[in-house]
């Protein structure tokens, strides 16, 4: 039975009135972290989900870090963060538009579904990926326990993926503040991982960056959701779901940013080698390279292949003369496009771009 007119009527009006909401959360700004609780809380208002995972991912590799969520089975965490990234269906890598898993037949709805969802009661989750011509930003899940998601909702997400994709975007942008002088450096840090992501061992000084990414509630230990998920794209990769490398960037604080990368452990000659797919998985932590960080800067603030390319020759020491040369440019055309790079990253002069972009 088709809903009264009416009813459907206000249910459009309330999408609209969302959508101005979301607008204006997009425009305010903020950090990535607080312009996520903001969107959440108006997605959760319109959309009723029980649950909900909102992450940033590395705009190269789209693998996930600095999670916020609520996620309906929390003792189960690695394996649920296993389990989506070893799921080919709705899979963030792969979509073009939100979709949900309703929208599947039971049967390929895959094994997140299959083994930990279903049997937790879940009824359905809709996905969105964040994603634009720069790199992936983010995607979301949003679970359901009493009721599917239907084709408004996910129009509604689709209304939506363009402004909270560019303000994400911004937000990391935003995160690119100098270093300040003498600003102490971490790690190398490390954990290990079981094959099933539980956590084996770790560096002293890993809890603490941990804490950084995903502050824990008081009187808890850091839950290493950043981990488990570049480990999980490490899976991922081996069983052929997706070949991106499980590396992602992350910012922490005060304009340090992260890599953490995961790898199988080699056993030494002699010793019982047991199958890949049974040896322990060591997650590191350390700061973004320069070259790294430079890519991340250059991607966040919107940069032609150009102006990238130009930045890349004064971030190697290139002056005006040198760049020139080296792009076939004359030197009046190098200076317009610096001014187009200081104009999208907010700076005035060369050595505050470079501050900011290189985190020396």
């Amino acid at each position: 039975m088709a809903p009264p007119a009416g009813h459907a009527h206000t249910h459009a009006h309330a999408h609209v009135r969302s959508r101005e909401r979301v607008l204006r959360i997009c425009a305010a700004g903020g950090d990535a972290h607080v312009l996520r609780v903001r969107l959440l809380r108006e997605f959760r208002a319109l959309l009723g989900a029980d649950a909900f995972a909102f992450l940033l991912t590395d705009p190269v590799t789209s693998v996930g870090c600095a999670p916020v969520a609520r996620v309906p089975v929390l003792p189960e965490l690695p394996r649920l963060i296993r389990l989506k990234y070893v799921t080919r269906a709705d899979r963030w890598t792969s979509l073009t538009g939100a979709a949900a898993l309703s929208g599947l037949p039971e049967g390929e709805r895959g094994p997140l579904w299959e083994e930990l969802l279903r049997p937790a009661g879940v009824r359905d989750v809709a996905s969105a990926v964040f994603r634009d011509r720069f790199g992936c930003w983010g995607f979301l899940d949003l679970w359901r326990y009493g009721a599917e998601f239907g084709a408004a909702d996910l129009a509604y997400l689709d209304a939506v993926a363009g402004p909270v994709t560019e303000a994400l975007r911004h937000a990391q942008a935003a995160a690119f503040p100098a270093r300040p002088p003498g600003t102490d450096r971490p790690g190398p840090l490390v954990l290990l991982l079981s094959p099933d992501l539980r956590v084996r061992g770790q560096t002293p000084e890993a809890p603490a960056y941990l804490a950084g990414l995903i502050p824990p509630e008081e009187g808890r230990a850091p839950i290493p959701a950043a981990a488990y998920n570049v480990a999980a794209q490490l899976l991922a990769r081996e069983a052929g779901v997706d070949p991106n490398p499980p590396r992602a960037r992350v910012h922490l604080a005060d304009g340090l940013w992260l890599t953490l990368r995961a790898a199988r452990i080699e056993h030494g000659p002699g010793a019982e080698v047991p199958p890949p797919s049974d040896r322990e998985i060591a997650v590191t932590i350390e700061e973004t390279t320069p070259a790294d960080r430079l890519d991340v800067f250059c991607r966040a603030h919107a940069l032609t292949g150009r102006e990238t390319e130009l930045l890349g020759h004064l971030a190697d020491g290139a002056d005006t003369g040198a760049v020139a040369q080296t792009m076939s440019l004359s030197a009046l055309t190098v200076q317009d496009h610096l001014k187009s790079i200081f104009t999208k990253t907010g700076t005035r002069h060369r050595r505050a771009l470079l501050a900011r972009a290189l985190g020396t």
